[in-house]
């Protein structure tokens, strides 16, 4: 795009209403954590507004304590999905429950994300039932924002949860979503994608790694990215590469033990500080730099997961969020809401995986471009 163009873009953002739409029932603290996150978002977040899901009886106190009435509007529902609810008894038995309804709201138009602490599972399956798979996709994937040494401070990985399989084209529908994340979340214009992998040497890995890579090779081009090769473990947080591709089962293993890892510095760096008097003096010394590697490592201000490969955006919360990481997940919906995410990848994904499949021409690539620029 040309920079007037851009500058069109970010003006017609920045004077869009977001309406978000917010299941306040499924995280494990309850829905006065979640009022109170979105209250926090609200407050920086003057030209955004919600739709919050749950029993009336119960929001309607907390949104008033809050004082955000005139910006949030309550959706009756008096049900709830559990955390130990599966998948297909949720699909069975769950219209009148406050995540279905979250979603609903979503499908409807009437919001433009979906944001949800509760039941993964669950909350895949009505996603991909009511919002349905973009064309291409047959597998849907989970993107986070992992804490790196890049610029803007993060790498993208997908999949982290969403299926533990993944054959060759998902994973290279995988690498094209996750670069068009990169470039409408990050402002990263030409995104660099790795594929993760036990070495970055051309013979190591499993046989779909192997065939997915020379897939994601021919499509780099259409899909507007750098491919960089295999990475390892020790390059998520690296400034090697913008975009980790791998399956689900892998990546779930590893956010999950990037988080209890960064938790495990944080107690240890505690305890290590009031061991003594000494230094407890010391730490005092240090605390500005202690915290702000307190914050760069905090998993609560990455919190939020991007179901990409819907024809519509939803954001999967922790189900422990705080109030501060409810906050952050709903400032990621904010931002993803307010760049037509959704439209964006669905447009990239839709031209470039059949370009992969079929070659690649300079005609073909620019129309996959100007399509996803201007995805109307």
């Amino acid at each position: 795009m040309t920079q007037a163009v851009q500058d069109a873009s970010a003006t017609e953002a920045k004077a869009k209403t977001v309406v978000l739409s917010v299941d306040a029932m499924g995280g494990d603290k309850g829905p006065a954590t979640v009022v109170a996150g979105l209250a926090r978002f609200l407050a920086d977040t003057p030209d955004a507004k919600a739709i919050l899901h749950g029993p009336e009886a119960e929001l309607a106190p907390l949104v008033t304590k809050r004082r955000i009435g005139d910006r949030v509007t309550i959706r009756d529902a008096r049900d709830v999905v559990k955390m130990t609810d599966k998948p297909s008894q949720v699909l069975r038995s769950g219209k009148e429950t406050s995540m279905w309804s979250t979603i609903d709201a979503v499908k409807q138009g009437e919001a433009d994300v979906a944001v949800s602490c509760g039941n993964t599972g669950a909350l895949m399956a009505m996603s991909m039932l009511q919002l349905r798979r973009a064309e291409g996709v047959k597998r849907p994937a989970i993107a986070c924002l992992w804490p790196s040494r890049n610029p803007s401070g993060f790498n993208v990985m997908l999949d982290v949860g969403a299926d533990i399989r993944a054959e060759a084209d998902d994973l290279l529908a995988f690498a094209m979503m996750g670069a068009s994340y990169a470039r409408n979340g990050l402002g990263l214009p030409t995104p660099r994608v790795g594929l993760l992998n036990v070495g970055t040497e051309e013979h190591k890995g499993r046989a779909e790694l192997k065939e997915a890579q020379d897939l994601i090779v021919r499509a780099a081009p259409a899909g507007a990215f750098d491919y960089v090769g295999f990475v390892e473990g020790g390059d998520l947080p690296s400034d090697r590469v913008d975009v980790i591709v791998t399956d689900g089962f892998t990546g779930n293993i590893a956010l999950k033990t990037g988080e209890g890892t960064a938790t495990l510095i944080s107690t240890l760096l505690k305890e290590a500080f009031n061991k003594t008097f000494l230094s407890r003096i010391a730490a005092l010394l240090a605390m500005t730099s202690l915290m702000r590697l307190r914050r760069r490592i905090d998993p609560r201000r990455v919190n939020g997961g991007v179901f990409l490969g819907l024809n519509k955006t939803v954001i999967k919360s922790h189900g422990s969020a705080d109030e501060t990481g409810v906050a952050a997940a709903l400032s990621l919906a904010y931002k993803l809401g307010a760049s037509g995410l959704s439209e964006r990848v669905a447009a990239r994904i839709a031209s470039a995986v059949v370009l992969a499949q079929d070659g690649l021409t300079e005609d073909a690539e620019n129309r996959a471009r100007a399509k996803e620029e201007d995805p109307q």
